[in-house]
């Protein structure tokens, strides 16, 4: 069964495109700057093999399109003709408390997705723009819906609730909601799997860290508290995002700057974090080299992220009243070797021991990093989102 996986924002649209019977991946890729002047397509063939293809791409039907054509191209492509791609999973960021799993999409899907679109004003309309473009393009072909919020939907309701007027979540459904669920779930899995563990018996916390980034509590197969809430800007400090910040600091902002709603979201989603503190960027390879080179800002943004992680981390060790798994994933997970050993460390009073030679040279590979004798196991295990969206799209297209 070939699974093409669409993960559509406001300015790109990427894709996979895999043969869940071989295991293949067969092509994958993205549009950028869509919508915008030189807007272009990067493609990775089955054999590795990358081309650009730049065009006026100015709207996601187009984009798809665009993809389609790509994917089905003599020159480049990894099937025939369209009618070899067999089902569609959507990436869709928010089900709000209408969705705990993934789903066949129909009108009624479509339209319990329109009405979380007030709560995720950014994301949705984008990826309700793919699901109608696939409508559109191949009318014939099944789709499914992965939400990045049905994992969390088992928190327990003193983990999702704010301490405000209970009124207002009736009103408006204001809760944490948690994000990037596919990938906690899949990594969360994949580590007891590698582990020889019984998933529906063991304790976990996924550290998904990158450019964003959240963790996880994962007990007995089922997430119990993550750290981001209501939006993706809570928790962590990311890239560039603040993550936790007093809401007096806010309002203080508003009326000092005097500025909107919007100009502050925009503040404390597009420029905080580890690029507003540093000055200098949000990638961690630019923060390692700007340290290197005695820079001082660039030295605290790191203190703050890896604090972060170490504070969650422990909360929820608390939470679980003790782990088995400490898992890392994304971007900075799996590759800051840095990053994983000082968060190690700060929990060696419970017994939790890395080898730090093994995890000095492990970078982007599933790796078991603890020693025989540490209290937790800690791993890292990549991330694969795409595989998780379209193993679940052709669980529930086959049923």
């Amino acid at each position: 069964m070939k699974i093409l996986v669409l993960n559509c924002g406001s300015s790109s649209v990427k894709y996979k495109l895999l043969d869940m019977t071989t295991h293949e991946e067969l092509g994958s890729g993205g549009v950028e700057k869509l919508g915008m002047k030189g807007s272009f397509l990067k493609h990775t063939r089955k054999d590795g093999q990358k081309v650009m293809l730049e065009g006026e791409i100015l709207e996601h039907q187009v984009a798809v399109e665009y993809i389609l054509g790509v994917l089905t191209s003599k020159k480049h492509g990894a099937v025939k003709s369209i009618e070899e791609i067999n089902a569609v999973g959507h990436r869709v960021v928010h089900g709000g408390e209408k969705f705990n799993s993934s789903v066949l999409i129909n009108d009624e899907v479509i339209k319990k997705i329109e009405e979380c679109i007030e709560i995720a004003p950014l994301h949705n309309p984008p990826n309700l723009a793919g699901i109608r473009a696939i409508s559109e393009l191949l009318p014939d072909v099944p789709q499914v819906a992965v939400f990045d919020t049905a994992f969390h939907q088992t928190m327990p309701d003193y983990a999702y609730m704010y301490g405000i007027p209970y009124a207002l979540y009736q009103k408006y459904g204001i809760r944490r909601y948690g994000f990037h669920g596919t990938s906690h779930r899949y990594v969360s899995r994949r580590a007891c799997e590698f582990l020889g563990l019984d998933y529906e018996k063991t304790k976990v916390i996924t550290a998904h860290i990158g450019n964003g980034a959240s963790i996880t509590a994962v007990k007995d197969g089922k997430s119990i508290d993550t750290s981001m809430g209501f939006t993706p800007i809570e928790g962590l400090m990311m890239g560039t995002r603040s993550g936790d910040v007093d809401l007096g600091v806010v309002t203080f902002l508003m009326e000092k700057e005097m500025i909107n709603s919007t100009s502050v979201s925009t503040l404390f989603n597009k420029h905080s974090g580890v690029l507003g503190v540093s000055g200098i960027s949000s990638d961690m390879r630019d923060i390692e080299k700007a340290i290197s080179e005695g820079n001082e800002r660039a030295k605290l943004a790191l203190n703050i992220y890896e604090y972060r992680i170490i504070k969650y981390v422990g909360s929820y060790f608390a939470a679980l009243n003790g782990a088995d798994v400490l898992v890392f994933t994304g971007g900075v997970g799996e590759n800051q070797t840095g990053t994983r050993e000082k968060v190690c460390k700060s929990f060696s009073y419970m017994g939790l021991k890395i080898d730090e030679a093994l995890n000095a040279g492990s970078k982007g590979k599933e790796v078991l990093l603890s020693t025989p004798d540490s209290s937790v196991k800690v791993v890292v295990i990549p991330t694969d989102e795409e595989y998780m969206i379209a193993s679940d799209t052709m669980e529930i297209v086959k049923n």
